[in-house]
């Protein structure tokens, strides 16, 4: 291994591409989205790349856009993550698997279970993508006529997260003793009630299943506003992070250690993973033609849209040659909206220039060859801006094989990246120590 700093790697799948138009693009797997041995192979292709993890995002509906925007989308139709991984679980070894799941419009014995599952069948890979669920049609899926408020999600979630820990700590490690001379499984003393009853929450225990093997899954939180970043301080071990400058990537991990320091966490136990779009070329004119093209396939009727879910209102009623008008805030992602209106003033954009942009992809973006998209990575390594990246395609499987076939070389050639992976959990291979069972510290 390398004494230099060592990048970690995540692939966000959507499951397949978060463009637009990555299911338009020549040569791409149209049905990306809803094909199983199209998972498979990307999975596998992952894995050879040393990926740490295939990062799943998810949506508990479509996506809250006009008909004629999502009559071109291709997130309408896809996998279940808690679903679709244990079966990539059983094609891989090593590549860990994050999926998303809502604390907003789950319970927490359901989460719990299925993590601690996924976590077994893996054989110690999985990850939990902590999320609040900022799409407001989503509570029409689950009896509600409202979205609960965004202050209220977070305070849920800190919960939430809290009664999932302690229902994966329902048991010692050494618990099952499956004593056949005598006939007994599990020795009672080993169990633990959790009897959680709290603000939001009411929830007896214990969980009927094993302790994990990783003892908890690693916990993953995207959220960028205050109390998003307040609870992924408190409770995550990887962050899902959006800044698109360097600049404010350093202050933005800078921010998030101090938290961590502040509240008695070893920042170390953080691994901070921008979402990057990647788009690979033999030479930078490629590079730059690919994306292009790829952008030139985004329609604007899901330019607009785009837009608007970001900005939490209706941008379709904008003038779209005049400037951004004054956004207020909504219920819906707080940070995704800040982003959106900082990037149109920063670089005065219309509105139809800026639906273009975050209509196919408007996100952190390295667009070049292997050496110059390596440039870039090492030098937000080595300058604090973060330990690595979760790679998005800019379509599949050719963005992909791109990525693992011409991009991980030259960072493992300079040191940057590992050629073997250094355990068999998620945990060993990120380098995040395995926590202590809170009820039964010894084992």
């Amino acid at each position: 291994m390398s004494s230099k700093p060592q990048l970690r790697l995540g692939a966000f799948m959507r499951p397949a591409s978060i463009h637009a138009a990555a299911w338009r693009y020549p040569g791409a797997f149209s049905d990306a989205n809803f094909n199983l041995k199209h998972m498979v192979r990307f999975a596998q292709t992952l894995e050879r790349g040393r990926f740490d993890a295939f990062f799943m995002a998810d949506h508990l509906g479509v996506l809250n856009m006009p008909i004629q925007a999502l009559k071109r989308s291709a997130t309408v139709t896809s996998f279940e993550p808690l679903t679709l991984l244990p079966a990539l679980a059983m094609v891989t070894e090593h590549l860990g698997l994050i999926a998303t799941a809502s604390t907003t419009f789950d319970q927490p014995f359901h989460i719990a279970r299925r993590f601690a599952s996924l976590d077994h069948i893996s054989g110690g890979r999985a990850a939990w993508n902590v999320v609040t669920t900022s799409n407001p049609d989503s509570a029409l899926n689950f009896g509600m006529d409202e979205h609960v408020e965004h202050d209220e999600r977070y305070w849920r979630a800190r919960e939430f997260i809290g009664v999932v820990k302690g229902l994966w700590d329902s048991f010692a490690e050494d618990a099952f003793v499956r004593n056949v001379e005598t006939g007994q499984y599990f020795d009672p003393a080993r169990m633990h009630v959790l009897n959680h009853v709290g603000q939001h929450l009411s929830v007896r225990g214990p969980l009927n299943i094993a302790r994990p093997i990783q003892g908890h899954p690693v916990i993953v939180q995207a959220g960028a506003s205050e109390a998003g970043r307040q609870i992924a301080a408190e409770t995550a071990e990887v962050i899902f992070a959006s800044q698109r400058d360097i600049g404010e990537a350093r202050a933005f991990s800078a921010d998030i250690r101090a938290r961590m320091v502040k509240l008695g966490r070893n920042p170390e136990h953080m691994k901070i993973l921008p979402g990057c779009f990647v788009v690979v070329g033999e030479t930078e004119d490629e590079a730059r033609e690919k994306r292009l093209l790829l952008d030139s396939l985004v329609h604007y009727d899901s330019a607009i849209a785009q837009l608007s879910i970001n900005l939490g209102c209706d941008a379709s009623v904008f003038d779209p040659d005049a400037p951004l008008p004054e956004i207020p805030p909504s219920n819906a992602s707080q940070s995704g909206r800040d982003r959106t209106v900082a990037m149109a003033a920063r670089e005065g954009l219309t509105v139809r220039q800026l639906a273009q942009r975050i209509g196919g992809y408007g996100g952190l973006s390295m667009v070049g060859t292997p050496a110059s998209i390596a440039d870039r990575m090492e030098e937000w390594l080595e300058t604090g801006a973060s330990d690595g990246f979760n790679i998005m395609f800019p379509y599949l499987p050719g963005g992909l094989d791109d990525f693992v076939d011409m991009v991980v070389p030259e960072l493992q050639r300079r040191g940057l990246f590992r050629t073997e992976y250094e355990g068999k959990t998620l945990r060993e291979n990120l380098g995040l120590p395995r926590p202590e069972n809170q009820f039964f510290p010894e084992g």
